[in-house]
């Protein structure tokens, strides 16, 4: 199935429940460069044989400059040029490296996405954000560019490994949070196991996720007001997640934890939901304890993107499936780490 979505910056085909063979007639093998790391590259091999192709190290630690300087010389070296397709076959890592070479490289050149984790379709690779990491501070440099088009094969789910299962769920509960309480509703039905086994309920979940997400970036694509609410959850997390070397989902459902604590004091959430939310997490084998540091946190997370002055824009849960932004002293948020710090 395919959709349009035209955004200010280009227009996405979402191509949903597609195979990684429909690449080949979009796109001869001589006009694109596909983008991917080494687990992926060892467990298809097949799939990358008549591209040109690009394999880096997998992980976090390959999201930075130097992997961008690589990355941008190996295209030198194959003459890659303004009409060339890159292609990141990918998670999220793979997802946000194209989209920021993309954006540079010669000043610009076309794009798509090929998710290959459950995180990356409901998320990393919608949208146009695509960062990358300088130290611990996580997408400190960025640019937001649209793909031409995400190709959604579900196939490449079933190599999934468990943990990469809960990491994209951390997601999709971050989605009913904020938007969607017959979602979050859905999910407290169900589990990993149930998803991974009905295709049909797994490929309903990930379009309804994309388009909360399109429908949110539409309305605000260079996140300046309502694409914010997309950040629950993640202004503790990204203060942890490269501090603690965690993978993202998991930093996500600490951060979650965390944000419904700041909720209560200063949006009423009731605590009930606070308790609802953790263990919804825990259902779908996500932590919801982390042994913190809150001054070390807090370093990280006073040079937040969204940081202005002594606040920060942080996102509150006032009711499951309700959100909004607030913008918060960072006293608040650190008064709130040492109390989870204190009680973990």
């Amino acid at each position: 199935m395919q959709q349009s979505v035209s955004f200010p910056s280009g227009t996405v085909n979402y191509m949903f429940q597609s195979s990684f063979e429909e690449l080949r007639s979009l796109f001869p093998t001589g006009e694109a460069v596909l983008i991917t790391n080494e687990h992926i590259f060892k467990l298809y091999p097949q799939l990358f044989a008549k591209y040109k192709t690009i394999v880096i190290p997998p992980g976090e630690n390959s999201k930075d400059l130097h992997t961008v300087e690589s990355l941008a010389k190996q295209l030198l070296q194959i003459e890659a040029t303004r009409k060339t397709m890159l292609i990141g076959v990918g998670g999220g890592v793979i997802t946000d490296l194209t989209g920021f070479l993309g954006a540079v490289y010669l000043r610009g050149v076309p794009f798509g996405f090929v998710p290959t984790s459950l995180l990356g379709m409901v998320d990393a690779a919608i949208g146009g954000k695509n960062g990358v990491n300088l130290g611990l501070h996580k997408n400190i440099l960025g640019t937001i560019k649209q793909p031409q088009f995400l190709l959604y094969d579900l196939s490449f789910l079933q190599s999934l490994p468990n943990v990469e299962w809960s990491n994209g769920f951390a997601e999709v509960i971050k989605y009913a949070c904020i938007f969607d309480a017959e979602l979050f509703a859905e999910l407290e039905k169900n589990n990993i196991s149930y998803y991974k086994h009905n295709s049909e309920a797994l490929a309903s979940l990930i379009e309804k996720c994309a388009g909360w997400k399109n429908k949110t970036v539409l309305s605000d694509e260079q996140e300046t007001g309502l694409r914010k609410l997309l950040n629950f959850g993640h202004t503790a997390a990204h203060a942890i997640e490269n501090l603690y070397e965690l993978p993202h989902g998991k930093a996500v459902a600490i951060g979650m934890v965390i944000a419904c604590m700041v909720s209560e004091k200063v949006s009423g959430l009731n605590p009930l939901e606070s308790k609802r939310l953790k263990a919804l997490l825990e259902q779908y084998n996500l932590p919801v304890h982390l042994k913190i540091d809150t001054k070390k946190a807090m370093e990280i997370l006073k040079m937040d993107k969204k940081r202005t002055g002594g606040n920060v824009d942080y996102i509150v849960m006032e009711q499951t499936g309700k959100a909004a932004i607030k913008s918060l002293p960072l006293t608040i948020i650190e008064n709130v780490l040492t109390d989870y710090e204190n009680h973990n």
